[in-house]
């Protein structure tokens, strides 16, 4: 079973080679309207709860780097890493919960759990409170997956879209979404 903390809990760790954060957003290429998709792999955190008490559950910072996000177009990467995202100032985004609700009782191995995550999200030097919609299973003593996802207006962290004549119409709304595997922390 995992490390355990204080209290019962145990602590988790994001497996980042079996784990993906993404965007998806919609834009106009040349005229055709395009579903577009930024994933890494790059993204840390720790999760710690307690199986016999799930109301106890909390999480540390998620941490996701930006410069490794990677659509399906070398040059929709260069303009999110240059443009939009200034991933040269700006390595990662992050993910401060505040407040996690809807889970409690004890852990069932194989049950999925529905619950909100409340927290701070920061891209660039913009931080503001999100609340992402999460889903966690317990497959193992050693195995924690689950998702996590929520919208934001881009407007609201100043993430501009580059003028360029090709691309237009890219949506307000953008969906981040993470998918995530834990493992006993060492």
């Amino acid at each position: 079973s995992g490390t355990a903390a204080a209290g019962g809990q145990l602590l988790f760790q994001i497996v980042p080679d079996q784990s993906e954060a993404r965007f998806k957003l919609t834009e106009e290429l040349r005229g055709v309207p395009t579903n577009v998709v930024g994933a890494t792999d790059q993204v840390a955190g720790q999760i710690e709860i307690n199986p016999k008490d799930l109301s106890a559950t909390k999480l540390g910072t998620i941490q996701i780097n930006a410069r490794t996000l990677a659509t399906d177009s070398s040059q929709r990467n260069r303009a999110i890493n240059n443009f939009i995202l200034n991933t040269g100032s700006f390595e990662f985004i992050t993910f401060k919960p505040t407040g996690v609700s809807g889970l409690s009782g004890s852990a069932a191995l194989g049950q999925t759990y529905s619950f909100e995550i409340t927290g701070d999200l920061t891209i660039k030097d913009v931080t503001k409170s999100v609340v992402f919609k999460a889903t966690a299973t317990p497959e193992t003593e050693q195995k924690l997956s689950g998702t996590a996802s929520t919208v934001i207006n881009r407007d609201d962290y100043g993430l501009t879209i580059p003028n360029v004549p090709f691309v237009a119409n890219v949506s307000q709304d953008v969906t981040l979404e993470l998918d995530f595997v834990a493992a006993p922390s060492s």
